[in-house]
């Protein structure tokens, strides 16, 4: 069901775009490139200069690079477009310490400690923040999760729909349905 419609008139003022793609390397790790874009539909007058509608005042990129149990082995960040030029852009360096950090176990709370405030970018750090989901929808991709599997599949119990004691688990995944609270 879409969104119903607005309740007032309304006039556009700004865009953020978020655009996030998984890769499959020949070398079997996976990337994923995230971009953040923000436009303005006005002219958008700035400390540092005027930006006229449809010039981005935001085009920020982030790579990172990963393996089968998603622990980070590469990652790279620019700036394409800032409202602060030579000041904004001059942090992308500093994204290589995701090194080492894994996708799947406490990946967003240490990428908050590690470049929340002023040692980071606000938007980039946002951005960083989608890319755990994007990683496993690509790893999905080439997954199936087999009944056979000794292993609970990935996504169960990490949304409402997929909770073991509902409805999909009973249809999709009976051997780990755990049935409603209460239930025999």
């Amino acid at each position: 069901m879409p969104l119903p419609p607005s309740t007032a008139p309304r006039q556009r003022a700004h865009v953020r775009r978020l655009e996030l793609e998984g890769f499959v390397r020949e070398d079997g790790l996976l990337e994923i490139e995230a971009s953040l874009t923000d436009v303005k539909d006005i002219d958008y007058p700035l400390e540092s200069g005027l930006r006229a509608a449809g010039e981005p005042i935001h085009l920020l990129r982030v790579r990172v690079t990963v393996d089968a149990a998603f622990n980070i082995v590469d990652a790279v960040a620019c700036s394409d477009a800032v409202p602060y030029p030579g000041f904004c852009d001059t942090i992308g360096p500093a994204y290589r310490r995701l090194i080492g950090l894994n996708l799947v176990r406490g990946f967003r709370s240490q990428v908050g400690e590690m470049f929340g405030d002023v040692r980071g970018c606000t938007h980039l750090t946002e951005l960083l923040m989608s890319i755990p989901t994007t990683a496993i929808q690509t790893m999905a991709t080439f997954r199936r999760e087999a009944d056979a599997s000794p292993h609970k599949p990935f996504q169960l119990d990490r949304c409402h729909a997929l909770d073991t004691t509902g409805e999909v688990a009973r249809r999709y995944y009976p051997k780990w349905y755990r049935g409603r609270s209460g239930a025999a």
